[in-house]
């Protein structure tokens, strides 16, 4: 069961300086900068009344989506992410709808200290989706 949207992320080279920009035009909260070595990114999240907006930069070259603000200098959205009652029993559902997730298949300590795990795009009309335990 899917549950409410918790965030949309967008890959930039300054997550900090995206967030402000964000904070600024809609008058929202901006989080801390937190460096997630375990996924190779910096987060900077922006509430807003309904969501959460995730600006994510690389943290160093070996970053997961390095590669990706290298192909879009101006940034762009990277994943969307849902809340789940139970992320293992999501997980087995969607694979056993035959989605694929993407590493090891279990789930990793997120941005906000919850476990979260990734689908593939091509399963998701081209949508990174990040599933995280609510």
């Amino acid at each position: 069961m899917m549950g409410r949207l918790n965030h949309v992320a967008i890959a930039v080279k300054d997550a900090r300086k995206a967030a402000k920009i964000y904070g600024s035009a809609f008058n929202a909260e901006i989080s801390d900068a937190v460096p997630l070595p375990e996924h190779g990114v910096v987060t900077v999240f922006v509430t807003l009344p309904n969501t959460k907006i995730e600006f994510i930069e690389p943290l160093g070259e070996a970053s997961p989506i390095a590669k990706f603000v290298e192909r879009n200098a101006d940034g762009g959205i990277h994943h969307i992410c849902y809340d789940v009652p139970d992320i293992i029993a999501t997980r087995d559902r969607l694979i056993a709808d035959g989605a694929r997730v993407l590493g090891d298949g279990q789930p990793k300590i997120g941005a906000h200290g919850k476990p979260v795990l990734f689908f593939h795009p091509k399963d998701f009309s081209g949508a990174l989706v990040e599933i995280e335990q609510a």
